[in-house]
């Protein structure tokens, strides 16, 4: 028997469907522009769209993205509550892989963790300063974890200086959506032939 035939290479993959497609294009819509990604927000991530988060500048070595100082997310004693730059993290964090990895890929958030330097009182910048090899990771396919490091600052409205205000450092998961598919295919599958042997079973 040719082992090949079993490999994983050799496996085809599932069949694109209609909604599979549509999703991809409404993924890489997302990231054309903060008019859509803000319309998109209002969909699924309707805590993003309230704090106005944005994307500023998404090139191959620097992404900026923008949270703005406003009544929602800010507490009490009138700086930008803590939160808001903790969640807003890994929402930045997410654009920016989402515009890496492209639409094919799922992306899942696996741990984090803030520490908080100083109060932030004006809106915040958060910067990419370490991504790992993500190109590496992509080209080798499949499954992986990437581990990225966020510079969050104030932006200063006199000089136009940035003063840094946290950081992040935090790690996702990555999966293609045809490997995700297979494997729920394979799980249902697997869930079928269990059910069919039970029925058989209790039948004799």
């Amino acid at each position: 028997m040719d082992e090949s035939a079993n490999s994983p290479a050799a496996a085809a993959e599932p069949r694109r469907t209609l909604f599979d497609r549509l999703e991809a294009w409404i993924s890489r819509l997302s990231t054309k522009s903060n008019f859509w990604h803000r319309v998109c927000s209002l969909v699924w991530l309707p805590y993003a769209f309230r704090s106005g988060i944005s994307m500023r500048r998404i090139t191959g070595d620097r992404f900026t993205a923008v949270l703005p100082f406003r009544r929602f997310n800010r507490n009490w004693y009138n700086a930008m509550a803590g939160a808001a730059l903790l969640g807003n993290s890994e929402v930045a964090a997410g654009m920016y892989l989402f515009q890496r990895c492209g639409s094919d890929y799922i992306v899942v958030c696996k741990e984090m963790k803030y520490r908080f330097l100083r109060p932030c009182y004006g809106p915040a910048i958060y910067s990419v300063a370490n991504c790992g090899d993500l190109e590496l990771a992509i080209s080798a396919g499949g499954e992986f974890n990437i581990p990225l490091k966020i510079n969050v600052a104030q932006q200063m409205s006199r000089d136009k200086r940035e003063r840094r205000v946290g950081e992040c450092e935090i790690v996702f998961h990555c999966t293609p959506k045809t490997m995700a598919k297979a494997r729920r295919i394979r799980e249902e599958r697997a869930i079928e032939e269990a059910r069919a042997a039970r029925t058989s079973a209790a039948r004799e």
